[in-house]
């Protein structure tokens, strides 16, 4: 697919989730390329007299929302969120997700966690019928990766440690990453218990039962999906 057709429905996607949002809320910002999209915008609002808080998932995303105008917070100061606003590498028919293509999936995964409503933005490619075209991400401290990519290696998952510009990724937590390959893995939360339980893996990309909806922009419209009956609403956005 064309990369300006990709990058409207990420912005379709991103608008979208801005309605979601109400005066008083806390909320989470994601990480990535949709997710920019959605802070930028989230700005935009709060010039125009939205009241909101945010908590900023990565150091990237929170620059960027000091930039336009969002007032950050952190997590201690809050019982939880109402809603939390992310992208995804790959989420399939049962908003089963694939996250940390940017390298921010451990605090990408607390906010979730701590947050009411789960939204989930994404072009239409992002959609799979099975996880796993995309590597999977596992966050590791530095003093363990290498025996845990032994480890992972024995398991035929493939392990490749992430690198930038010649040197290991480091996440915003100091930790190494490792991707993973679980294109043939068909019990997903087996896979999620056993590499959590490996001393010095911190956490991983599999976002299993966190989502409430995915706004997929797709052409001109965005697709809202929900986790209860995966019900599906074509929702035209050009007016």
């Amino acid at each position: 697919m064309e990369t300006n057709v990709l990058e409207k429905e990420k912005q379709l996607a991103a608008y979208k989730s801005i309605t979601f949002v109400e005066n008083g809320m806390v909320v989470g910002l994601g990480s990535g390329s949709t997710a920019s999209y959605m802070v930028q915008e989230l700005g935009k609002a709060v010039a125009k007299g939205l009241t909101i808080k945010g908590i900023a998932s990565s150091e990237k995303t929170a620059q960027l929302a000091r930039k336009v105008g969002i007032p950050l917070i952190t997590l201690d100061k809050v019982e939880y969120l109402d809603i939390n606003i992310d992208g995804a590498d790959e989420f399939d028919n049962k908003l089963q997700l694939i996250k940390g293509g940017g390298g921010a999936l451990l605090r990408e995964k607390i906010i979730a966690h701590n947050s009411k409503l789960n939204i989930i933005i994404a072009d239409s490619e992002k959609q799979v019928n099975k996880l796993g075209k995309f590597k999977l991400p596992v966050e590791t401290i530095p003093f363990a990766t290498q025996n845990i990519i032994n480890k992972l290696s024995k398991m035929g998952l493939q392990p490749i440690q992430r690198q930038l510009e010649g040197s290991p990724f480091i996440t915003d937590e100091k930790n190494y990453i490792v991707d993973v390959d679980i294109s043939q893995c068909e019990d997903l939360s087996g896979l999620d218990h056993t590499l959590i339980k490996i001393p010095g893996i911190v956490e991983t990309g599999l976002f299993l039962s966190m989502t409430d909806i995915v706004l997929m922009g797709k052409g001109q419209t965005t697709v809202i999906l929900k986790n209860d009956d995966f019900h599906k609403l074509d929702v035209n956005l050009i007016d």
